[in-house]
């Protein structure tokens, strides 16, 4: 089970309000909450940054979400993962490298979406290479999205023919299914059909609820949640205690 931090934003966002202070205290109680809750991991992302770059993100967004991800894992002792939104697998990488992640969530890792930031086209064989190139092949994974939240597709492909893409062509190491929005389920069919098409584990990651979470896991190798540790399950703001330790119970 991991529990996904969703930063506040960064420096060089349009909404930073100018303190990393306030930005790491928000990391550290995130991370100290999920630990002492009972999760499996964290993964840090730059949810506050919106409206999220297409493309390689600036340099003070790389060290900014850096010092906040080794931050999180000092402080909570939890597995580390990276997603850099909207889609930069290898600043997450670098990241990863630098504060001991040992994965990294890449959104779109085979072929092209649509989505609110314009055409996002993947280079799964830069990034695979880059991993290699920093020796980082045996210890930071890297999973990814497939039919991702908040896109369409450009060419018609099922969700597991995806999947066999990512994991047998891209090598990734992992495939994670959500809904179509951030916090919405995915479809019990969608995932059944992941599992049976491509040899990696299968996550969800989106809108599992602590009511949800025991069929989920008859299903899925693991959870990434964010809203359902929220007040009123949005995503967004702090991560409240009563609901976080609520989920774990769940499981």
């Amino acid at each position: 089970m991991i529990g996904v931090i969703h930063l506040p934003p960064l420096p060089g966002s349009p909404r930073f309000t100018g303190s990393m202070i306030q930005v790491l205290e928000a990391a550290r109680r995130d991370a100290e909450v999920l630990a002492a809750a009972g999760f499996d991991g964290v993964l840090v992302e730059n949810f506050g940054d919106a409206p999220f770059v297409r493309g390689r993100v600036a340099a003070e967004t790389v060290a900014a979400l850096a010092v906040c991800a080794e931050h999180a894992r000092r402080h909570s002792g939890l597995a580390l993962g990276v997603n850099v939104l909207r889609n930069d697998g290898l600043s997450a990488l670098a990241i990863a490298a630098a504060s001991g992640a040992c994965f990294v969530r890449v959104n779109v890792f085979v072929g092209a979406r649509v989505t609110d930031q314009g055409i996002i086209e993947t280079d799964a064989a830069e990034l695979m290479r880059a991993r290699r190139a920093m020796g980082l092949e045996s210890t930071v994974a890297v999973v990814t999205d497939v039919s991702v939240k908040h896109s369409s597709a450009l060419a018609d492909i099922r969700i597991d023919d995806e999947a066999v893409e990512a994991v047998e062509r891209g090598l990734a190491d992992g495939v994670i299914v959500s809904g179509g929005r951030t916090g919405e389920a995915a479809s019990r069919d969608a995932v059944l059909a992941v599992r049976a098409a491509c040899r990696a584990p299968v996550w969800m990651g989106s809108g599992v609820t602590a009511e949800t979470l025991a069929e989920w896991l008859t299903v899925a190798s693991g959870v990434i949640v964010g809203s359902d540790l929220r007040a009123n399950g949005q995503a967004g703001g702090p991560i409240d205690r009563e609901r976080a330790e609520r989920f774990v119970q769940a499981r």
